[in-house]
């Protein structure tokens, strides 16, 4: 475990001692809470594992959603948030449940509890993803990194070298390379990542099609009941790095095309990776001319009443792979770490 998590995670065992999440939840966790899950599926042992951040199995889905019942959590979908959030008497908090990308292990392993549940959620789909032509970089670097024993990159004039032998080594190498790259350009990253998997012996054409569900999957999980479909946009680009026109065409483009497909409304809008440097005023402004009701950040957070006002802007709750346990489960649906972190006001939401 990184030293970053091994932080977090001293942080969630002194709020579990304390038992501040037990005494100052119903000021933490506001309205309710919006939860940010990827990849659910059984765990399959790896030494290099760098994004199992994204990685939960359905056993720890199963303990999050009775969780959720037992800390008085109701499940909603994102259709009914709006209405949450405006003025009213009190109501239990709620909860929603999101899946970013459109992996098709979404439908095999997280789908089965969910319904067990009566819970409803929603997916977010890359389109190029579906269509199966897109590339999924991270998972590109991963797999890269994991067949090379030296990570060699050259940008403007210069090189960067990484000895990447043992587990250790390569979980550094990735650590670094991923900064590098999310510090450049949308262009820069993919080139450089086209770059290190030509070195590796890659083939990174299949990863989409393995690991996303089609177009007629997807039509399928549309019709269902208790699933509703959102945009990821076309590429899963950083928006905040791609000029206007691009950004805009994203975010726009994405929603028309899947209520052409799907024959139905798309309301609701992820922006991909969802953190300050990648997505701000200008995205949230796109999402609302685009007509998304509501539009959904990473960044970590709980929703309040003065969400009402951003509703193209609102904070998520990742459920990291990282921490699989109901100790910090308890934690994060509390709120507080947020609260914390937010020295006790609301998110940053408008920039």
């Amino acid at each position: 475990m990184r030293v970053k998590h091994k932080v977090i995670a001293a942080g969630f065992g002194v709020i579990a001692v304390t038992g501040a999440d037990r005494w100052l939840r119903f000021l933490a966790r506001g309205l309710g809470v919006i939860l940010m899950l990827h990849h659910v599926r059984p765990w399959r042992p790896r030494e290099f594992a760098p994004n199992r951040t994204l990685e939960i199995t359905p056993e720890f889905l199963d303990v999050v959603l009775t969780n959720l019942r037992r800390e008085d959590f109701e499940i909603i979908s994102l259709d009914e948030v709006p209405d949450r959030l405006r003025p009213g008497p009190p109501r239990r908090p709620f909860a929603v449940l999101t899946f970013d990308d459109g992996y098709r292990d979404n439908v095999a392993h997280a789908w089965p509890v969910l319904q067990r549940h009566n819970a409803p959620w929603s997916l977010f789909l890359t389109t190029d993803f579906v269509n199966g032509r897109g590339r999924l970089w991270w998972l590109d670097l991963e797999h890269a990194i994991a067949q090379l024993d030296r990570v060699v990159l050259h940008r403007d004039g210069r090189s960067l070298e990484l000895p990447s032998h043992t587990p250790v080594e390569k979980q550094a190498a990735f650590d670094v390379v991923y900064r590098f790259l999310r510090a450049g350009s949308e262009a820069q990253l993919r080139g450089l990542v086209t770059a290190l998997t030509a070195q590796a012996g890659v083939d990174t054409r299949r990863l989409a099609i393995d690991l996303c569900l089609s177009w007629d999957e997807v039509q399928i999980l549309a019709r269902a009941p208790g699933v509703s479909i959102g945009a990821h946009t076309l590429s899963h680009p950083m928006l905040a790095k791609c000029d206007a026109i691009t950004a805009k065409r994203e975010i726009a483009a994405s929603k028309t095309l899947l209520q052409r497909r799907l024959g139905r409304p798309v309301r609701h809008l992820a922006y991909p990776f969802g953190d300050l440097g990648s997505a701000g005023a200008r995205e949230f402004r796109l999402a609302r001319d685009a007509g998304y009701v509501t539009a959904i950040t990473s960044r970590p957070g709980h929703i309040f009443a003065e969400h009402a006002a951003h509703q193209h802007a609102l904070p998520r709750v990742s459920i990291n792979g990282l921490f699989q346990n109901k100790t910090e489960l308890r934690a994060l649906l509390s709120g507080l770490p947020f609260w914390i972190w937010n020295r006790s006001r609301v998110a940053s939401i408008e920039n």
